[in-house]
């Protein structure tokens, strides 16, 4: 099997320089959504206002919606005049659909016209929102509706905190997790996801412990990931218990090995102390059979790490199917049996084409 090189995070294997550019603001006028309280500060001192005003906007865009600076009625007229062109960041919603179960996929239209995806995923403690990191995916896994859509561009950090703040406002309620699950590859973008990761948790005010970023796996990031030092959750999916069946499944797994992959996962527990956790999508007769469990647990024997099974979603183009519950239960207790931690996740949102794997930017 011929393998293609990884993509890089600066230039993905489907993007072009133009469409990596595309949709992005001018320095002049970069949108004030997840800025700091201290760089908000100094933007109003730059407008001739007095400092006080910089934590007046940062209440206005992060606790109360404002969605313009013509909003903020406790400006003076004149100024909000002044400054109304200037942009927040927001974007609008052009789509809601709602599962039975209370899922909602909103589609969110952006100001250079891109849609992308954000699922709220509520319970009766929790509100939990699945937030894209960019416009399509370029990895191309063959389950996963998204990579079928292509990739156009990353997405820049106001328009991954706006994911958050728009669900939270829909819903009325608090934001409690975010999970770095939806449209795109995270760590192709892991300057703009880390600086959401900061806003999400500095300004919103939801922990840190209560975010999960999940990557397919990219070469060389995991150990970067590590020197931050976050205390958010790694989520890897790994969907494979050898490198042959991982390369079916992902294109570009060829140029990062499982054995690599686990090695850097290994390096990364020893530096942030934080135990990692594997995302491994159940699919009938390929990936579900008792040797795979085996296989999967020698891999992780002998560190922090917690597998997170998910009985596959189904989309349209491909013939994978959804294992029985019996098959599943065996697969666990093959893992238990080695010591392995494990759960399962039946994804919700499913009629509403919001669950893991489904996301494709279209109606349900």
């Amino acid at each position: 099997m011929t393998t293609n090189p990884q993509p890089t995070a600066e230039q993905p294997a489907t993007e072009t320089v133009e469409q990596a550019k595309a949709g992005k603001s001018s320095p002049e006028k970069k949108p004030l959504l997840g800025l700091s309280l201290p760089e908000l500060t100094e933007w109003v001192q730059q407008q001739q206002q007095p400092a006080y005003r910089g934590k007046q906007l940062h209440n206005w865009i992060y606790d109360k919606g404002a969605r313009s600076l013509t909003d903020i009625t406790v400006f003076s007229k004149q100024w909000r005049e002044q400054v109304a062109d200037y942009p927040l960041g927001r974007s609008t919603i052009s789509h809601k659909s709602i599962a039975s179960d209370g899922t909602i996929k909103y589609l969110l239209q952006l100001t250079d016209g891109q849609i992308i995806e954000a699922v709220g995923i509520p319970t009766e403690k929790r509100l939990t929102v699945c937030v894209s990191s960019q416009v399509g995916c370029p990895m191309g896994c063959d389950f996963c509706a998204t990579g079928k859509g292509g990739f156009t561009r990353n997405l820049e950090t106001h328009e991954i905190v706006d994911q958050v703040l728009t669900v939270q406002e829909d819903f009325g309620r608090r934001v409690s997790h975010i999970v770095f699950m939806g449209m795109g590859e995270p760590l192709l973008n892991t300057e703009n996801v880390l600086a959401a990761v900061r806003s999400i948790n500095e300004d919103i005010g939801i922990g840190q412990r209560c975010i999960t970023i999940s990557t397919v796996g990219i070469r060389d990031r995991i150990p970067q990931l590590a020197k931050h030092r976050g205390q958010f959750t790694l989520a890897v999916s790994l969907h494979a218990s050898n490198q042959k069946l991982r390369e079916q499944l992902i294109p570009n797994a060829g140029g990062y090995p499982i054995e690599k992959i686990i090695a850097d996962c290994r390096e990364y527990v020893k530096i942030s102390g934080r135990r990692v956790t594997f995302e491994y999508i159940l699919l009938a007769e390929f990936n579900d059979r008792t040797q795979n469990a085996e296989e999967l647990a020698s891999l992780l024997r002998g560190f922090q790490s917690h597998v997170n099974l998910i009985p596959y979603n189904p989309i349209e183009e491909v013939d994978f199917k959804r294992p029985d519950r019996q098959r599943v239960q065996a697969f666990v207790e093959a893992l238990e049996k080695r010591h392995i931690a494990v759960s399962v996740r039946y994804s919700r949102g499913l009629e509403a084409d919001a669950a893991c794997g489904q996301l494709r930017a279209s109606k349900a």
